[in-house]
């Protein structure tokens, strides 16, 4: 049975189609949001599970279990990676925002260490994880999902909201920090106050879990049932398509550390280097992330029509050129506009890997392997370089050598150029079927 015998049957129509799109970017918003919760309100947290004199050890604490969320990553994107190709990637959506749901509301009402000493962090380790799992599924299914229901002629447009709901999401937990600081004393907030958002998101996971039981599975998952085929598995990932494998690892490398560098880890960097108050930076950064969600579908149309290539390439160029210039002016900078300029120049040189690169390596894959492929790769190398970033730039700054920080996000960024001027342009060789 070929492609084209199945499409007629199983295509949704325009209507459903955006309807689906617009359930399935809900659900991504709330699991976001959920994740960067941790890293928003860290300055406030640290303190009650990692007791110490020192504000940047207590915040290297609570980098490395950000770090360790984002080492299951990749274990969760081979887990549900497979069960979204062959079970769909409705049925991945769901079981990841489950996953999310369980570790938001641990962390909500997890006892601090003055009350249970140790098992307050390994609790925390423990939502972490939960969270990881989570989050490696998620992007996998929610790329795919997206990718695949958006149809050729906009699918660069409609997969950047993958992106932007992402970005919703850490808007979302910032603008809740904000009024947190605006309504609470800074003692209420660094003794209780910080809970708030988590029970907010293990609330939010909860209807968001009955909104994707209702979504439309996609017409390539269904072809792809039809026809039969292997079953997805790692190793027929590694068998079949190493070659695209390694492709959305490398490309994902510069991309995943800058995005950290200039969104989780900014709001650290203007209150550690900058000297900015926690509610500057974090008005600074809810500012810049504005802007820049907004950036993520006008990028994302744009290689509807130029293609994905030139945004790639733009980006590995703007990224090596300006890194090192804009973290050294951020060093010194006094005005609070002119941080922010700074740092919205650095997310919009990022925009060109983030609004498409979930539909690019959605392009690489046939239907049967699509979801592990996207997921898992990617995933790998979120861990190494994206989960790390933190840590790794607060290292460089507890032993005095915070400019080597800078000097390692442009040399990724360096090495994923490479890649994205060897590869091909997906637009015009997507392996997505269906129009």
């Amino acid at each position: 049975m070929s492609v084209g015998d199945v499409r007629g049957d199983v295509a949704p129509g325009r209507g459903q189609r955006l309807r689906s799109i617009i359930g399935g970017s809900a659900g991504n918003l709330v699991e976001w949001y959920d994740w960067y919760v941790y890293s928003a309100f860290t300055l406030y947290f640290a303190p009650v599970f990692f007791p110490s004199d020192d504000p940047t050890a207590q915040l290297l604490s609570a980098a490395a279990v950000f770090a360790v969320g984002f080492i299951m990553r990749p274990i969760g994107a081979w887990i549900m990676g497979v069960y979204a190709d062959r079970r769909g990637r409705k049925a991945g959506l769901v079981v990841s925002v489950t996953l999310m749901c369980a570790g938001s509301l641990l962390i909500a009402v997890t006892p601090g260490y003055s009350r249970i000493g140790v098992a307050a962090p390994a609790l925390l380790v423990v939502a972490r994880l939960m969270q990881g799992l989570s989050v490696g599924g998620e992007y996998g299914a929610s790329a795919t999902y997206l990718s695949e229901m958006a149809g050729r002629r906009h699918r660069g447009f409609y997969s950047s909201f993958q992106y932007v709901t992402l970005i919703s999401g850490q808007l979302i937990a910032l603008s809740v920090l904000l009024l947190l600081q605006g309504v609470l004393p800074v003692k209420d907030l660094e003794a209780w106050g910080w809970r708030i958002p988590f029970a907010i998101g293990g609330v939010l996971a909860i209807a968001v879990f009955y909104l994707r039981r209702g979504l439309t599975e996609t017409a390539s998952f269904k072809v792809a049932q039809k026809k039969g085929g292997p079953a997805s598995s790692g190793w027929l990932l590694l068998r079949e398509h190493p070659r695209e494998a390694a492709t959305v690892a490398a490309m994902t490398a510069g991309g995943t550390l800058a995005f950290y560098a200039y969104s989780t880890y900014m709001q650290k960097f203007l209150v550690n280097t900058s000297g900015f108050s926690r509610e500057s930076a974090t008005e600074i950064t809810t500012a810049a992330l504005l802007v820049y969600m907004l950036a993520q579908p006008v990028a994302g149309a744009l290689s509807d029509r130029v293609g994905r290539k030139p945004l790639l390439v733009g980006f590995g160029i703007g990224g090596v050129a300006l890194t090192w210039v804009i973290f050294k002016s951020l060093e010194t900078v006094s005005s609070s506009f002119l941080a922010f300029l700074l740092v919205l120049g650095g997310l919009l040189i990022v925009t060109g890997y983030t609004a498409i690169n979930a539909v690019v390596k959605a392009e690489l894959f046939p239907a049967h392997i699509r979801a592990l492929g996207v997921s898992l790769p990617y995933a790998i190398a979120n861990a190494l370089f994206g989960g790390t970033a933190e840590y790794v730039a607060l290292w460089f700054k507890s032993r005095g050598l915070e400019s080597g920080f800078y000097i390692y996000v442009t040399v990724m960024i360096g090495v994923s150029l490479a890649v994205y001027l060897r590869m091909p342009e997906t637009r015009d060789r997507s392996r997505i079927q269906e129009d």
